[in-house]
């Protein structure tokens, strides 16, 4: 048996004392209920006897815990995901989308300012599409010059010169969709064309 395995066994003991005083359990009433005797139960808790699947099976029950909590097993496909805001252009981007290349998705938030920051048009290739949370967001797409409110969305070829800012200072959210693949993310028909019904 390995080193590793060695400690992960010698810390079983401690850990079962732990838990039986913190539930205010006697050897006695461990004993009764898990049919272990009591002089087992407290060589396993003491460290003298090794503990096996067969002892931990009975106890990992009484204390309805999974077996894994009892011997310290490290958990395993840990279903939380971790989003690492990113900061760029006085702007904070989380990222929602992990695939390297192609479409990428972000929530975007806007922080408030005392004054709305003077527009700096970028253009860059590729798609872009947006669709605002909260706030309201200012989009200058080429000439035009528009307000978008939560609930309303955009989509354009970054191409164009671009900018979103804060129309009043306020804080901005919206989720936001680009890369250089960002149109095979959207349904996009010429005017007064009706959408295929394959999309």
């Amino acid at each position: 048996m390995d080193r590793e395995s060695e400690d992960v066994l010698d810390a079983v003991g401690p850990r079962l004392r732990a838990l039986r005083r913190e539930r205010g359990i006697t050897l006695a009433d461990l004993a009764a209920v898990t049919g272990v005797s009591e002089s087992t139960l407290s060589r396993l808790e003491s460290g003298r006897r090794r503990a096996t699947l067969e002892l931990l099976l009975p106890l990992a029950r009484m204390y309805d815990v999974p077996l894994d909590d009892l011997v310290g097993a490290p958990r395993t496909g840990d279903p939380r995901i971790h989003l690492k805001p990113v900061r760029r252009f006085g702007m904070v981007f989380v990222p929602l989308s992990r695939r390297p290349g192609g479409t990428q998705a972000f929530k975007m938030i806007i922080p408030a300012r005392p004054r709305p920051l003077e527009p700096t048009p970028q253009t860059h290739e590729g798609f872009e599409w947006l669709y605002v949370l909260d706030g309201r967001l200012r989009l200058l797409l080429g000439e035009r010059d528009l307000t978008l409110s939560p609930g309303e969305a955009a989509e354009f070829d970054t191409s164009l010169p671009h900018w979103l800012g804060s129309v009043d200072g306020g804080a901005v959210e919206l989720l936001i969709v680009f890369g250089p693949q960002g149109t095979r993310a959207h349904l996009r028909t010429p005017p007064g064309e009706p959408p295929s019904p394959h999309g």
